[in-house]
């Protein structure tokens, strides 16, 4: 009865170890049962005759060569390895340089969102005069090029660009200006442009993280609008262009 008992209270990982030493003692019994071979029959051979002893002669000793010291090789010292420091990682985005002092800031408007560039970093502002020519097989967001006596410009539907998928039907049919950024060949498509103001750096809440919306680098308190990062745009625009292989030549 005390083994019964004894049998229930074991655990399971007791009785998988006892299993497996009942296993490996089954097992070498087993092995050395096999290795025990019967002993072979000895057949007697007849006696031989004795040979005649043979007369002992000395062998001639051989010259001993004196000992040669050898001397011992100079150790080669090891090469130092050098390890390679990991490279640090990336320090998050940091705020434009534009944003350390007061700056000069245009608001203007697309859909009904406001949105301030840095009048530092603004080109020119166009009045839409004549169709933009449209390119064929280009993503929604890009609505042509504007041609000009200078340059032609690159012009994006601003609103299929920030706020895709929540777009109004007639979005584009509102735009009148085109805001060029910086010097380069991109603009913005917009429906108003308002008066030029001046902001500090505290009435702006900046942004510390930008992994979504990089171009956003934060937003204007008293005027609640998105301030762009201008050059940060441009640059998503230029690898926009590149992923789909747009010709805007």
């Amino acid at each position: 009865m005390a083994d019964e008992k004894l049998t229930r209270l074991a655990s399971p990982e007791s009785a998988i170890a006892s299993y497996l030493d009942e296993l490996l003692h089954t097992a070498t019994d087993t092995a050395l049962r096999e290795e025990v071979v019967a002993p072979e029959k000895t057949v007697e051979k007849p006696a031989a005759r004795p040979e005649p002893p043979k007369p002992w002669r000395e062998k001639p000793a051989k010259p001993v060569r004196p000992a040669v010291r050898q001397t011992p090789a100079a150790a080669v010292p090891e090469p130092e390895v050098v390890a390679t420091p990991e490279p640090e990682p990336a320090a998050p985005p940091s705020r434009p340089e534009w944003s350390e002092q007061p700056f000069e800031c245009l608001i203007f408007t697309v859909a009904g969102l406001q949105l301030a560039v840095p009048l530092v970093l603004l080109g020119a502002i166009h009045r839409i005069e004549e169709e933009i020519r449209p390119i064929p097989g280009s993503p929604r967001w890009y609505m042509g090029i504007r041609a000009d006596r200078d340059q032609n410009l690159r012009v994006v539907d601003t609103a299929e660009w920030i706020m895709a998928g929540r777009v109004p039907p007639d979005a584009r049919d509102n735009y009148r200006f085109v805001i060029r950024l910086d010097n380069s060949d991109w603009g913005l498509a917009c429906d108003n442009v308002a008066q030029s103001f001046t902001l500090k750096p505290d009435d702006v809440r900046w942004r510390t993280a930008r992994s979504k919306r990089p171009w956003l680098a934060g937003t204007v308190i008293d005027q609640m609008c998105a301030l762009i990062d201008v050059r940060t745009m441009a640059d998503l625009l230029v690898r926009a262009e590149r992923e789909h292989h747009l010709d805007l030549s």
